[in-house]
């Protein structure tokens, strides 16, 4: 178990993947609210905030607009949750790249708790409270911790039974719960996927917070929400949180606020790309998942999301007769399939992991884009046969003895 995070060696993020194409409904919002040019009040305007709500209704969660803020990404309601609550935070191992270095930028310290083998996105619960008197001990008070519902870098989904644990054992040491719903939306087989928020399992200690970029938006548009408790608890954080978004100046264009208020309306062109997104990125990342599996890699199904995580320890032999013998160089050696190694997500350095996407499948331009989202069957693309096949054959040279 990890008792603190260490800060991962300083590199460059290598690029990202290119984005999905823009929607044209979503594209002329844009467009025709260009001429606005005073931003979003702090923390979103009254439109933006009730079009808020009315997603997190559809998704079961009751909400009104004074319980809710909007900030140009995930990475600064982030910064301005772990300004607010104070104390050091909690993280499952592995998690999300961009959980750390808001906290790390206010000089809060990290712990980080291993997730069962079942999924990631959430600790185990034991090892929850383990980490918790832990950093009691060395003297640090941890107030927050972050969980994901549906998980990047694993692409899994905790059961409800794992993450009500969870949240039970999260209230019991008195840690708000900040719940990562970002990719609640882009469940491959919904029908056989049950996702719960957190909130509805422990209202008055969870906030819910959505990056809009994986599902509703372009990639290129920073929006993000956070939903607080309606309790007078709840309504003093968010206050913290609303200063802390003063403090450094964050609100949303105004042109973006609005094309955002649409989308959150989730009108059937919305709801259609969403649900096309989930399916392309549910077969393609199966296909991923049957390629790293076959090579030996041990690799939890993924079942939400762009992205699986794949751990390469029982071909560490063979891959450190090649000179690959941590995560840097594991990633180095797959970057044409967009590896990000197992440091980025709180993992060891020196542990074969990896996390793999998706995304990169979907082809090098905009064009193979639309093909791959349009096609019944993206498999049978060829820039997405001659991907996956290259990274059979990739993974092949690599984990192969050399007597064999």
């Amino acid at each position: 178990m990890q008792r603190t995070a260490r800060d991962p060696r300083h590199e460059p993020d290598p690029d990202p993947p290119v984005g999905l194409p823009v929607l044209p409904e979503l594209a002329a919002h844009l467009s025709a609210a260009a001429d606005r040019s005073e931003a979003e009040p702090l923390g979103g305007a009254a439109p933006l905030r009730t079009a808020a709500c009315g997603y997190w209704e559809r998704r079961g969660l009751i909400t009104t607009p004074d319980r809710v803020l909007a900030a140009p990404g995930a990475p600064a309601l982030l910064l301005a949750l772990y300004a607010a609550a104070g104390g050091a935070v909690v993280l499952p191992r592995p998690c999300s790249a961009s959980y750390a270095p808001p906290a790390r930028l206010l000089g809060r310290p990290l712990h980080l708790a291993p997730v069962p083998a079942e999924s990631g996105g959430v600790p185990d619960p034991f090892a929850l409270l383990e980490t918790v008197r832990r950093a009691r001990m060395d003297g640090d008070t941890p107030r927050v911790l972050v969980l994901s519902v549906a998980d990047d870098p694993t692409g899994t989904c905790p059961a409800p039974e794992q993450l009500h644990e969870v949240c039970e054992a999260a209230a019991d040491e008195g840690l708000w719960v900040i719940s990562d719903e970002t990719r609640r939306d882009l469940l491959h087989d919904p029908h056989d996927t049950v996702v719960l928020s957190p909130a509805e399992m422990l209202p008055d200690g969870v906030v819910v917070l959505t990056d809009l970029r994986a599902t509703l938006v372009p990639d290129s548009w920073p929006a993000a929400l956070a939903r607080f408790p309606g309790t007078d608890r709840g309504a003093a954080l968010q206050a913290a949180v609303l200063d802390a978004l003063a403090a450094v100046r964050t609100p949303l264009p105004g042109p973006l606020g609005c094309a955002v208020a649409h989308a959150l309306g989730e009108p059937e062109e919305v709801r259609a790309r969403t649900a096309t997104v989930a399916r392309v990125y549910g077969v393609l990342a199966a296909a991923l998942h049957h390629t790293v599996s076959e090579a030996g890699a041990v690799c939890r199904p993924p079942h939400s999301g762009s992205h699986l995580y794949a751990d390469f320890e029982p071909l560490r032999r063979p891959l450190g007769a090649r000179g690959i013998v941590e995560s840097h160089a594991l990633e180095r050696k797959l970057a044409p399939w967009a590896a990000r190694g197992g440091h980025r997500f709180g993992d060891a350095p020196g542990a074969l992991r990896v996390r793999l996407g998706a995304e990169v499948l979907l082809g090098a331009d905009r064009e193979q884009r639309r093909r791959a989202l349009a096609a019944p069957d993206p498999l049978e693309l060829p820039h997405i046969t001659e991907a996956l096949t290259a990274l059979s054959r990739a993974l092949a040279g690599l984990t192969t003895s050399a007597g064999g």
